[in-house]
């Protein structure tokens, strides 16, 4: 009689036990499962896909942070080379001015309208000039916000007779604003100024 007793007891703790195995299995099954999910669902949200040209291009995201000074030298570089590549036609240069424009504040709007009112623009048009400019360093300062940069370039300008090449230097700050099909960095550069074009040698042709 109580042999068969300890036996019952027995199996029903062999029961238990087999029982709180198997639920502690499942559980570690489950909260495994559970993390790859969300691993997977971390790597899916850093990924974007592009279409482009009837095909389906993988593209990594990250946060803005990390290619700050990178996107910030880019934007800097972009407006320069709007705004200093000019050709011998009207659409081109207002083509090229208004692009530049979207990119920086009313300083640069200043500057523009100067060498307008001063006949710099219809000189390149009647003159057959064009001009183009090549970023050579961008001096970037992000530990303090708006950031300050400086940019140094070299400036061509090819006349049918001749090409001038110049120094140029500018300075201005960065701030952030929306990013848009104009402005897709995200910035606007402010207190535009040109602190140095001066001449480095002539070529004549």
């Amino acid at each position: 009689m109580f042999p068969k007793t300890r036996n019952i007891e027995t199996a029903f703790g062999y029961i238990r036990l087999f029982t709180l195995v198997l639920v502690l299995c499942s559980l570690g099954v489950a909260g495994f499962i559970s993390w790859q999910a969300l691993r997977m669902a971390e790597r899916a949200q850093g990924k974007v896909y592009v279409l482009s040209a009837g095909r389906i291009l993988e593209a990594s995201a990250g946060d803005r942070k990390d290619n700050i000074a990178v996107e910030a030298r880019d934007h800097i570089g972009r407006f320069h080379q709007f705004f200093f590549s000019l050709d011998p036609d009207e659409k081109v240069i207002n083509s090229n001015i208004s692009r530049a424009l979207y990119l920086a504040d009313g300083s640069a709007k200043q500057v523009y309208d100067n060498l307008k009112e001063s006949g710099y623009y219809a000189g390149i048009i009647s003159g057959n000039i064009s001009q183009e400019v090549g970023i050579d360093s961008i001096a970037l300062d992000i530990q303090s916000y708006p950031f300050y940069f400086r940019c140094f370039a070299t400036q061509k300008i090819i006349r049918p007779t001749s090409i001038v090449t110049r120094s140029l230097v500018t300075e201005g700050w960065l701030r952030n604003t929306s990013r848009s099909d104009n402005d897709p960095h995200g910035f606007l550069i402010q207190k535009w100024v040109i602190l140095a074009n001066k001449d480095l040698k002539v070529e004549n042709q």
